[in-house]
């Protein structure tokens, strides 16, 4: 057992494979799909993510939900009664409201628990984003970092994290205010694919727009091409909503052309999908900065 747990959220969208083999403690998030109510499960034990965007497209409404207090209050405290210290690596606090929750905790149960630490960072980002320093901690605690080290580390190379997507349909944007209703269905109606990226301050930035699906997904490429460093020594994440091929292109070329040490792709969780829609894809790296 090591003596600090590493604990994130569901919208993390880790692999099942990498939470088992890293031992990492996954909160699930729960969410509504039409009447029904659901959990976050990495594993999709309450529903698939391949069902849920099948739902999506067929016109339900899905809402989300924060982790409230009690819960992360109840993940905490386990590990601090075992005697390990906790390190939470959370959703970005521009989108949502549960890193706030899960901060507010960590620093109460920090007076209570004196001799233990409990450090909370907002990872400023999202879906395998998250989940790509939570891997990182993960892999630096193998190594045998302390959770000092790995909670610097985390605060020092959070910017770096590039997060670049692109979405299949505008109407969930806009659903989100991320984009208006005459921009929607304009967009729509020419092919248009906006490419988004999540910025310094973990907020959901529109960067541009494409026409036509295989260049918006040759845009994130672009954008990696620009800003990655030390592509040879880095682990790439690709999540997709239901978009396995075009998944699997962004990952071939991203083996291909930068020679990664590896690229690991996996769904879209539906607390994220909820807001992406069908369709996204999403590129994740650490280069000189968001940008």
């Amino acid at each position: 057992m090591y003596d600090y747990r590493i604990i994130t959220d569901s919208t993390s969208d880790l692999p099942v494979k990498l939470i088992k083999a890293m031992d990492i403690e996954v909160i699930p998030m729960t969410f509504t799909v039409g009447e029904d109510s659901y959990t976050n499960y990495p594993d999709e034990r309450d529903i698939s993510s391949h069902n849920f965007y099948d739902r999506l497209r067929g016109g339900e409404m899905a809402t989300t939900n924060q982790i409230g207090p009690v819960t992360f209050a109840e993940a905490f405290e386990t590990a601090l009664k075992a005697g390990q210290d906790v390190i939470y690596i959370g959703f970005s606090s521009a989108l949502s409201g549960t890193y706030n929750n899960a901060r507010l905790v960590a620093e109460k149960l920090a007076l209570k628990y004196p001799l233990r630490k409990v450090c909370a960072v907002d990872s400023l980002a999202a879906s395998m984003g998250e989940g790509l320093l939570v891997y990182y901690a993960a892999q630096m605690r193998q190594n045998g970092s302390s959770v000092d080290e790995v909670y610097k580390w985390l605060l020092s190379n959070r910017a770096r994290l590039a997060h670049w997507f692109t979405v299949d349909d505008l109407n969930h944007l806009k659903r989100g205010g991320r984009v208006s209703g005459a921009a929607a269905l304009v967009g729509t109606m020419l092919g248009i694919k906006p490419v988004l990226h999540v910025d310094s301050e973990g907020r959901l930035i529109p960067v541009e727009k494409v026409r036509g699906r295989r260049q918006s997904l040759d845009a994130l490429l672009h954008h990696m091409q620009n800003a990655v460093e030390d592509p040879e020594g880095q682990m790439i994440f690709v999540s997709h909503g239901d978009a396995p091929e075009d998944a699997k292109y962004i990952a071939d070329q991203v083996r291909k052309r930068f020679h990664v040490q590896a690229a690991e792709i996996n769904p879209i969780g539906p607390v994220i999908g909820t807001h992406s829609g069908p369709g996204t894809v999403a590129l994740f790296y650490l280069g000189k900065d968001r940008n």
